[in-house]
């Protein structure tokens, strides 16, 4: 039987202290993905990620290259399988991990650029004056008001339309605690705050993005060897000029990633394959495509378990 296969990559909110350390500890080939990073970061993030501290690997900065790398090393373990996924996505900061699996760019590039993007986003606004929080039980329309509503207190948006049900609200501290309250009144069941240290995919990330389309311009960029349906339109793009506009794009806006998993269902994906820390987008699948297949590759066991599934 040959399953259609979609890879997805973690974003921010996935990571945790020793993420990685036990499929690099069962498979040292992987040394030098992490080698060749720390080089890139001036800092060794082997050491960051097995190790912590955990304040520092929260940090945006250190956050996206640590997730990145793990997700990259984790899919150098898949890649020999030699599956030709029918599609690549990615949340958020996962959409760079999907585009190095599909060809797109190199890994010392995109350790380079998620670097700086983590750099530029948490220099877009002053510590502590952003706040992201996931809303249970509203309809996306409903969280859509309630910021609007919210919005004469400051900034507030939908960053993370996640699955029904799911949408993660950022923006302001101050607008985003009263788009709580007016949330709850509207029947939300929960307001969790996340560990993400800035309040990304809201208008506040427009100067970041600004700064990274620099940076961006300069990286070589190929075609897809399997199409990227991406965050910000949840629309399938193969063609090397189409990439960096696109993350540009993504910064400031929506990540559409009900959207995303729905559109890799109508390609014909019927098997998802999480590569990287945790399971985050695995329990997000779940409830946008309970009759898709679900698998993971993050550390030695799932990773075993997921060979022997596709193989």
């Amino acid at each position: 039987m040959t399953l259609e296969i979609g890879l997805v990559f973690p974003g921010q909110g996935s990571q945790s202290v020793g993420m990685g350390k036990a499929l690099y500890d069962a498979h040292p080939s992987l040394k030098p993905v992490y080698d060749e990073a720390s080089t890139v970061l001036g800092y060794d993030i082997a050491g960051l990620c097995f190790t912590g501290p955990a304040d520092r690997l929260n940090r945006t900065e250190f956050t996206q290259p640590a997730l990145l790398v793990s997700s990259v090393a984790a899919l150098k373990l898949f890649e020999p399988v030699g599956i030709k996924p029918v599609a690549v996505a990615g949340h958020s900061l996962g959409e760079y991990s999907a585009l190095v699996a599909a060809g797109g760019v190199s890994f010392r590039d995109a350790v380079g650029l998620v670097q700086k993007r983590g750099r530029y986003m948490s220099e877009a606004v002053a510590p502590g004056a952003g706040l992201v929080a996931a809303l249970l039980g509203l309809t996306a329309d409903a969280v859509k008001d309630v910021c609007r509503t919210a919005s004469p207190v400051g900034v507030v948006a939908a960053a993370n339309f996640n699955s029904p049900g799911q949408v993660v609200i950022a923006g302001e501290k101050a607008a985003v605690e009263r788009a709580i309250e007016l949330a709850k009144a509207q029947g939300c069941k929960k307001a969790i705050p996340l560990p993400v240290s800035v309040p990304v995919h809201t208008p506040l990330m427009q100067q970041a993005a600004d700064r990274l389309a620099k940076d961006l311009a300069m990286v070589r960029w190929s075609d897809l060897r399997a199409p990227l349906v991406n965050n910000a339109e949840a629309k399938a793009i193969s063609r090397a000029h189409e990439i960096p506009a696109s993350l540009v794009r993504q910064l400031p806006s929506s990540v559409l990633w009900e959207d995303t998993v729905q559109t890799m269902g109508r390609m014909g994906v019927t098997t998802f394959v999480e590569i990287g820390p945790g399971t985050v987008l695995t329990g997000l699948i779940k409830r946008i495509l309970p009759e898709a297949k679900l698998l993971n590759v993050n550390d030695p066991k799932s990773l075993d378990a997921t060979l022997k599934a596709v193989s």
